[in-house]
């Protein structure tokens, strides 16, 4: 007995495996790697093949016996031995397509439409006329390629099949069969001569035509959506009809965003407004005035989010549900200088008092912050120094003209744009 045991392990049986056993191996391999599972996988191909020439031995008794006996040098004797493709034997066995299922007819392509739409054409719906041009099957020779009666003729070489059978060598004593296009017919499995075509196809078997679709766009419909229109694609002889597929796009808008069912807008508040309170007018999507007001007494921080219920976009299909108006907010603070003294004491009087500590100033280093350039402030945004600020020395005039500054100075040795981190640390603040 021979020890080649390369065909059981390829379906993963035994050898003393029934045909049974056999067949349901096959089948759970095949389905696994059948090309219209993994259409871009050149390894599953392949392991197809092996599948079925593992099969067409082991189903056999004959082959089987002699695989057992002598391995695949048994097989060699007499000729080799001639397999069929996958595609053949996964028919024959299982009837016709992928899992068992007929194909039925081909499909011709589908065409594919991007219609562009805008926010407040999604929140109210709408219907839009698309013109288009597909290809339909010629008229005049009804997809024939010719309006004369012997003017198509079989392809000689695939036999109108439109494709062809390739026998090649796997190896010694062993072939191999597949098929292929046909490129005599281009696998159309008939010839037509120059002075049999149609006049209005010229053989191609099918025509441009111009077509006007009325496309219904829901209120609430999202991006990406999909609408289709069966049948309504391109057309080629003895093929279904392919489908029209119309993708909703969504048109970015000047001041909503839409997120799923709700909307946002960014609100900038003065900083009076977010303390005192505000009110601002928008227009929705459908034209109406709203006035968006704060509470009494409400405060407004930087960050703040707000949401008023109900005025959102419409959900799809739901006749009376909406999403959430989302209102992001930010805050504008004074300027710098803006606050004078005299205002400064009554915004003492009107907020918090400031923590306050006793200070021993024979103890203290005073340092005082200071605003950084702009390239400093990049560079800081990129590498915060430790405790995020920056300070720098009172100093006397002497110490001045010396430059001796802590933290960001002035520094001959220091690179255009880069600052220094000093070694000294805040302890305490002057008040």
């Amino acid at each position: 007995m021979s020890k080649d045991t390369k065909y059981y392990d390829i379906l993963g049986v035994k050898k003393d495996a029934s045909a049974d056993e056999v067949k349901r191996a096959y089948r759970k391999a095949a389905l696994k790697y059948h090309p219209d599972k993994n259409p871009d996988n050149p390894e599953a191909a392949e392991k197809f093949k092996e599948v079925g020439m593992a099969y067409e031995v082991l189903s056999d008794p004959d082959k089987r016996e002699k695989y057992d006996k002598y391995g695949e040098e048994g097989l060699k004797e007499g000729g080799g031995v001639h397999f069929t493709d996958g595609f053949s034997l996964f028919e024959t066995l299982f009837g016709g397509g992928l899992g068992g299922r007929d194909r039925g007819p081909k499909k011709a392509d589908d065409i594919t439409h991007h219609l562009k739409l805008s926010l407040e054409d999604l929140y109210a719906g709408k219907t839009q006329k698309l013109a288009m041009t597909k290809q339909i099957v010629c008229p005049d020779c009804k997809g024939k390629g010719s309006t004369k009666p012997n003017g198509v003729k079989t392809c000689d070489v695939c036999h109108g099949k439109g494709i062809r059978t390739v026998v090649r060598q796997m190896g010694p004593g062993f072939i191999s069969q597949s098929q292929e296009p046909c490129r005599t017919c281009r696998q159309r499995g008939i010839i037509i001569e120059d002075k049999d075509k149609c006049k209005r196809c010229n053989a191609d078997m099918v025509v441009p035509d111009k077509k006007i679709i009325e496309v219904h766009v829901e209120r609430g419909s999202l991006p990406n959506q999909q609408i289709k229109f069966p049948g309504e694609g391109n057309q080629e002889p003895s093929m279904d009809a392919g489908d029209l597929i119309v993708v909703v796009d969504e048109k970015p808008h000047q001041y909503f965003k839409r997120k799923g069912k709700d909307l946002f807008i960014d609100k900038e508040l003065s900083f009076s407004e977010s303390l005192c309170g505000f009110q601002f007018q928008i227009t929705a999507l459908d034209g109406r005035k709203l006035l968006l007001k704060s509470e009494e007494g409400e405060i407004i921080k930087p960050g703040d989010v707000r949401a008023i219920t109900g005025e959102g976009m419409p959900v799809y299909r739901s006749a009376l549900e909406k999403g959430s108006l989302i209102v992001n907010f930010s805050v504008v603070y004074p300027e710098k200088g803006s606050i004078t003294p005299t205002v400064s004491k009554i915004l003492l009087r009107i907020f918090p008092k400031p923590n306050e500590e006793e200070i021993n100033r024979s103890e203290c280093e005073e340092l005082e912050l200071h605003e950084l350039t702009s390239g400093q402030a990049s560079n800081a945004s990129r590498q915060p120094p430790r405790g995020g600020m920056f300070f720098q020395r009172h100093e006397s005039s002497s110490e001045s003209s010396q430059g001796n500054a802590t933290g960001i100075g002035n520094n001959e040795d220091e690179d255009d744009g880069q600052y220094q981190q000093g070694p000294q640390q805040m302890q305490c603040v002057s008040q």
